[in-house]
């Protein structure tokens, strides 16, 4: 009952990004209610929704798929170090596709040169990590609800910021990529890490570093073999 439980919460998770937001439905609702009305209603449903999963997770028995080798361990936590600078480029310099997000330079910068969602691409490292570590049926519908969440999310806000902001699109799309590094290996943009702030790698690091040690208390486990 409790997995049954879990997997409804993943597809409620998933739904509301996908059956509401940047469909049909979306502006139906809003051209009835209003978009404020709209807005609160869809981040109070999105936060019940998390809540939910997070619950369902909590109480979902242990069902074991795989084991995951300590050497591969040790290898999904070092991915973890690009997930955690992704997180703070996107949120400590522009980023032009989050909500309200605007292009603040004449080109794309930074992070932005590298990917155009260093968010979703960090939540999404995020739950690819914790998915093949956990090895088990209830770690596949948990993170494996916010690894699709964020891959599908991406072209999706796409297609929201060039009907929204068709100049800003002008200026973003041709020369980004989703896939990191994809504009800069096909000739569209180039590498300039040197316009990615200190603070940016620094705090990622840190930031990393703390998890790793701290993992065990905050999460109840190891993140590596001890």
């Amino acid at each position: 009952m409790e997995m049954f439980l879990l997997i409804l919460a993943s597809c409620l998770w998933v739904g509301v990004h996908f059956g509401i937001a940047g469909t049909v439905a979306r502006a139906r609702i809003v051209a009835r209610v209003g978009e404020l009305p709209f807005t609160i209603g869809y981040s109070l449903l999105s936060v019940l929704a998390i809540i939910l999963l997070v619950q369902a997770w909590g109480a979902a028995p242990y069902v074991g798929l795989w084991v995951t080798p300590d050497w591969l361990r040790w290898l999904l936590a070092l991915l973890m170090l690009p997930a955690f600078i992704l997180f703070v480029a996107s949120v400590a310099t522009p980023n032009p596709t989050v909500v309200g997000g605007k292009l603040t330079t004449p080109e794309p910068r930074g992070i932005q040169r590298i990917t155009r969602h260093p968010m979703l691409w960090s939540f999404a490292l995020w739950g690819l990590v914790h998915l093949i570590a956990k090895g088990s049926l209830g770690g596949v519908f948990f993170f494996g609800a916010f690894l699709v969440t964020a891959l599908v999310g991406m072209p999706s806000i796409d297609r929201k910021v060039a009907a929204r902001n068709p100049e800003m699109w002008a200026r973003l799309g041709p020369v980004t990529s989703i896939l990191p590094f994809g504009a800069i290996l096909s000739g569209r943009n180039r590498l300039a890490l040197a316009e990615v702030p200190v603070f940016v790698w620094a705090a990622g690091a840190v930031a990393w570093l703390v998890f790793l040690i701290a993992h065990p208390w905050l999460f109840g486990y190891p993140a590596v073999p001890l």
